[in-house]
């Protein structure tokens, strides 16, 4: 009996098309709203290292998200608000307190570093899944985890920087364990490695690795005292509080 359930599982594993997986990952269960302290190290061609520390909060599925620079002292203060829209451009702005000076960062800028990282704006925000032709390539191991190999490719709805990203999907918890992002040339441009903890009854991402291949430089991000349903408020996500540090 248990080898026949077995075959069917894998019979309707193996029908689903990429846009089926898509939807499978864009529908699983997330947290209401998620606190941490996030580590960002940063390594350059000659192994030299830069870290900041920050506060963040989000809530909708990291639709919101507001990040508060704690360390170094000369990037104190700074801050980032980020609020997704479904039906129009995404809002970001960032709150440069050296300058007394909140910066609107425009849907054309998308592909500009976040503070110097690997991550563009656009790697901080989802993707739309309608904004995506999807094809499923064929499954493979990452350290003995079965994944699904989506290759997602942005339509120009999407305004994407990217030509398209090839994705491992852990089958069992349908988190992403790696990712390869191709500039508009269709070069490989960014490696990227996920790790996810089980934390109440989600999986959350307590750690990224990007390498953008064409500089030789890098950037890990931990995220420490993570935090899911602490009843984060909507009104938290607004210009005015980038400028309030919230006591940690």
């Amino acid at each position: 009996m248990r080898f026949t359930i077995l075959i069917l599982m894998s019979a309707l594993l193996f029908g689903q098309t990429g846009r089926d997986i898509a939807k499978m990952v864009d529908e699983k269960s997330s947290p209401k709203d998620m606190s941490n302290t996030t580590r960002m190290v940063l390594t350059n061609s000659k192994g030299k290292t830069r870290t900041n520390v920050m506060m963040s909060k989000s809530m909708n599925g990291n639709k919101k998200q507001i990040i508060w620079f704690l360390e170094p002292r000369d990037d104190k203060g700074v801050a980032f608000l980020k609020i997704e829209h479904d039906n129009k451009d995404d809002e970001m702005r960032m709150w440069l307190p050296a300058f007394k000076k909140v910066r609107r960062i425009s849907s054309k800028r998308k592909g500009d570093a976040f503070m110097g990282s690997d991550m563009s704006y656009e790697d901080l925000t989802n993707r739309d899944i309608e904004d995506y032709e999807y094809n499923r390539i064929d499954d493979e191991s990452i350290d003995d985890v079965l994944c699904f190999v989506l290759e997602s490719i942005p339509k120009p709805s999407a305004k994407s920087s990217y030509s398209k990203h090839r994705s491992w999907i852990d089958q069992s918890s349908l988190t992403i364990v790696k990712e390869h992002s191709f500039d508009k040339r269709g070069e490989l441009k960014k490696e990227k490695s996920f790790k996810h903890k089980k934390l109440k009854d989600y999986y959350v991402m307590d750690r990224v690795f990007v390498k953008d291949v064409q500089k030789n430089h890098s950037t890990e991000v931990t995220f420490e005292k993570l935090e899911v349903d602490t009843g984060v408020k909507p009104t938290l996500f607004q210009e005015k509080n980038l400028k309030r540090i919230p006591r940690m």
